[in-house]
């Protein structure tokens, strides 16, 4: 007798169904993970190359100096001033790591770089490099130009230059190089008289017993503070902001577009064995030829800087021949 008909027929082979369509889930998953990590490695490659300001990855140094392991380190005065953030990101996104050094006495930046705590600084003019050097029995050489500062006669109590009586004390920075530069603004203004008209060698030996005022020498970081005790004061630009004071508030300066004025271009820096180092060299392009960090440079001195490319040959034939002045002296 033959079996009876079931009334619902059993499942087909629903086992290789399901095989199917888990695979297909396997292979669409597979696909979409494939694609995500691809924009990912894309959007990666992009912000390593500097696309958008990200540090550039096939320019960057990997190891040596200027990588992330052994940074340039340059010492300045005055690293709080914005421009130098500036500066400092867009070495990175040229790859340079870059380590500032902040310092507060002009003193102390140039014995740093020869010891070799530093590989660069600006800071300085080439009236004191030369001063520095030859003192020192040193070769730091200049590598670059960033701008000429006027040096600003200061005062809060008078507000023109004539009002200043005979016989009141004025004071200048002590360093050799300010000093003679400030007697000479205060000898352009009426307040003294130099011997033989003045140099840039000028000391307070050299202010005649005809003179309008005193004149008293001061640590340049200290000349701020005096200005309640004097009746006005020679103050380096880097200390100007810092004193609450406006570069407007100057009763008079020196012109730093004098061409007599170049000996005081300020510059960057570096011993005389590195002065051909590509990454240094590289630096002050960078310093030279970023807006933000010009733009900032001129924002910083109140618009008085007068920013310059000079030369190398140039900047070393002027520090050439004022050290030889220096050591005649």
């Amino acid at each position: 007798m033959s079996s009876p008909t079931p009334l619902i027929a059993p499942p087909k082979k629903r086992g290789r169904l399901y095989a199917i369509i888990a695979a297909a889930v396997v292979v669409v998953i597979a696909a979409i993970i494939a694609i995500v990590a691809l924009n990912n490695a894309n959007d990666s490659n992009a912000s390593s190359t500097g696309d958008g300001g990200g540090a550039a990855g096939s320019d960057a140094i990997t190891e040596g100096l200027g990588s992330a392991d052994e940074p340039v380190k340059i010492g300045v005065v005055g690293a709080s001033d914005p421009y130098w953030a500036d500066y400092v990101d867009a070495a990175e996104a040229e790859g340079i790591a870059v380590d500032l050094v902040d310092f507060t006495d002009y003193a102390q930046p140039n014995p740093a770089l020869t010891a070799g705590d530093l590989d660069l600084n600006q800071f300085q003019h080439l009236i004191y490099l030369a001063q520095y050097n030859e003192n020192a029995g040193e070769d730091v050489t200049p590598i670059g130009a960033t701008a000429i500062y006027p040096l600003g006669l200061y005062s809060t109590q008078y507000t023109a230059l004539e009002d200043i009586e005979a016989g009141e004390t004025v004071a200048v920075p002590n360093d050799a190089s300010n000093l003679a530069r400030a007697l000479l603004v205060l000898q352009s203004s009426g307040l003294v008289e130099l011997a033989d008209g003045g140099s840039p060698f000028s000391t307070l030996d050299d202010v005649l017993d005809s003179s309008k005022v005193e004149v008293i020498a001061l640590e340049a970081a200290l000349v701020p503070t005096s200005l309640p005790d004097v009746a006005a004061a020679i103050i380096n630009n880097d200390f100007v902001d810092d004193a609450g004071l406006s570069f407007d508030d100057a009763l008079a300066t020196d012109d730093p577009a004098d061409p007599s004025a170049q000996p005081y271009i300020n510059v960057f820096a570096s011993r005389a064995e590195d002065a051909d180092n590509e990454v240094l060299l590289r630096l002050v392009d960078i310093f030279q030829t970023t807006p933000a960090v010009t733009d900032g440079l001129l924002e910083v001195s109140g618009g008085t800087a007068v920013l310059t490319t000079t030369p190398v040959d140039e900047l070393q034939a002027t520090l050439s021949d004022v050290q030889a002045d220096v050591a005649a002296g």
